[in-house]
């Protein structure tokens, strides 16, 4: 008698780690379809507090900066529509003039701040100890080289060269144009025979609020020429 192979009449062996099921293999009656995407989860509630709450400034504002005063009624800096808004709230600062439009917290709304007013006086930095940037530095001499009046590629020089023994401060620094700076190179004015149009000084605070706030509104004039 010959015995059949070995093997032979053995149920097929499924693949180990167990694969799809076939459609014979399925529940009948089911049918097959594409998985179902999960849900996405939904995003946390964001936190209500005294700097959130305040709505941003519609994009057709004026400007986004509020320009702050003083107890003594000098301009001193600028801040953001939303921390004036939050010194409003904590009544650390009173409202001086009003800008366009409204600001919208959880339960209140109100006009939106242009200027505003500190209630209790804030030390000020001597002007020779306010940090020296180029475009301060820029902005005290109007955007004009000091040697030729020039308004375009400007740079800044060291009217006594740091080579000569001066330093990087506020009286020995001015705005020059590339061309000037490269004619006066590494000598003194007298050498040179280029003197600054202007004595160079530390700046005004209004000069910072300048260089923070490129665009001035208008209502703020009165207040900067005032304190110049």
């Amino acid at each position: 008698m010959t015995l059949p192979p070995r093997g032979a009449g053995s149920p097929p062996v499924q693949p180990r780690g167990g694969g799809h099921a076939t459609a014979r293999q399925r529940r009948p009656g089911t049918k097959a379809g594409p998985a179902k995407a999960a849900a996405p989860a939904k995003a946390a509630a964001p936190a209500t507090t005294a700097e959130t709450v305040v709505s941003a400034a519609p994009a057709t504002a004026p400007s986004s900066h509020v320009l702050v005063l003083n107890a003594t009624y000098e301009p001193i800096h600028v801040c953001g529509i939303k921390r004036a808004a939050v010194l409003l709230l904590k009544e650390k600062a009173e409202v001086i003039e009003n800008g366009e439009g409204e600001l919208h917290a959880e339960h209140t709304a109100m006009p939106r701040p242009a200027i505003i007013r500190l209630r209790t006086y804030a030390p000020v930095p001597r002007r020779s100890r306010r940090r020296l940037t180029r475009r301060a530095v820029f902005a005290r001499d109007d955007w004009t080289c000091q040697y030729c009046g020039d308004h375009r590629d400007l740079t800044v020089d060291h009217v006594i060269p740091r080579s000569k023994g001066g330093s990087s401060e506020w009286e020995n620094i001015v705005a020059c144009c590339s061309s000037c700076n490269r004619r006066k190179a590494d000598r003194l004015p007298h050498q040179a025979r280029m003197f600054p149009r202007t004595t160079p000084r530390p700046p005004h605070p209004s000069v910072f609020i300048q260089v923070a706030c490129p665009r001035i509104p208008p209502s703020w004039d009165a207040w900067l020429q005032s304190a110049a």
